[in-house]
C-alpha cells in the first residue's frame, strides 16, 4: 500500500464522527439496511457542505471459518475503501468485527450541496432524521473525499456494536439444533427397535452427523435385542 493512500483512508477513519447510531443492532440470520445521512465539509471551500444520502446493505454474518478469516468484501465502495479492508484483514485478531466477517454494498444515494456553515446543515439534518423516528437510520460527519471510507468505518461501528448480540444468537441457535438433532437420533433409536428394517437408516444418520462412535454401543446393543 503507497504512503497516500494510507493517509488517505486513514483521514478518513480519523475524521468520522458517528452521531446518531441506529436503536437496534444488526440482523443475525438476516440482512440488515441501515439509512444513513452524512455531512462533509467541502475540501476546498468553508462555506459548502455536502450531504449525502442513502442506505447501506449489511449482509447477514456468518460464523467464522478458518477459510474466511479476515475476508472483508466491500463491494463498490471504491480503492480507499478496499485499502482499509486489507488492513482490517491483516490485523482480523485485533478486531472483533472480523471473527465473523462481513460484507457491503452501496445502495442508490442522493448527494446535494448547501451553502452555509457545517454545525447549521447538521443541525437540520438532524431535526430531520429524528423525525422520521427510523430505528435504522444514523447520522455522520465525514470527510468529502474519500467519503467511502466513512461509510465502512461507520458499520465496523455497528458490527462491533452489534456482535454480542449477534453471537448470542447464533450460540442459542447451535443449542437449538444440537438438542433437535439429539430428539431426532432419540426417536430414530425408538422406531428401529420397533421396526429392524430401519436399522440401517438409523446407522447412516449417525455416521452423517458424526455420532456413530458416541452411540456405537447403544447402536449394537439395539442389534443385539433385535436378533440380526
Amino acid at each position: 500500500m503507497s504512503n497516500d493512500k494510507q493517509f488517505d483512508f486513514w483521514y478518513a477513519v480519523n475524521n468520522t464522527e458517528l452521531i446518531a447510531s441506529p436503536s437496534g443492532h444488526l440482523e443475525t440470520f438476516g440482512d440488515t439496511v441501515v439509512n444513513y445521512y452524512m455531512v462533509c465539509q467541502q475540501m476546498d471551500s468553508i462555506d459548502k457542505v455536502v450531504v449525502r444520502e442513502g442506505h447501506l446493505k449489511a449482509l447477514k454474518p456468518a460464523i467464522i471459518t478458518p477459510q474466511s478469516l479476515g475476508q472483508v468484501d466491500v463491494g463498490d465502495l471504491g480503492e480507499e475503501a478496499k485499502e482499509y479492508a486489507d488492513w482490517l484483514a491483516k490485523h482480523a485478531n485485533e478486531l472483533r468485527i472480523i471473527q465473523y466477517g462481513f460484507a457491503l454494498q452501496k445502495q442508490e444515494s442522493k448527494e446535494y450541496t448547501v451553502t452555509d456553515q457545517i454545525d447549521n446543515v447538521l443541525d437540520r439534518v438532524k431535526t430531520e432524521v429524528e423525525a422520521l423516528n427510523d430505528p435504522l437510520s444514523a447520522i455522520l460527519v465525514g470527510v468529502d473525499d474519500p467519503w467511502e471510507v466513512c461509510l465502512m468505518k461507520l458499520m465496523v461501528d455497528l458490527v462491533q456494536h452489534s456482535a454480542q448480540d449477534n453471537m448470542r444468537d447464533f450460540q442459542q441457535q447451535s443449542r437449538d439444533l444440537k438438542k433437535r438433532l439429539i430428539d431426532n437420533i432419540d426417536q430414530a433409536f425408538l422406531e428401529a427397535s420397533r421396526d429392524s428394517s430401519k436399522i440401517n437408516d438409523l446407522a447412516e444418520m449417525l455416521k452423517l452427523n458424526g455420532l456413530w462412535e458416541k452411540n456405537e454401543d447403544r447402536f449394537f446393543a439395539l442389534v443385539k435385542a433385535s436378533g440380526n
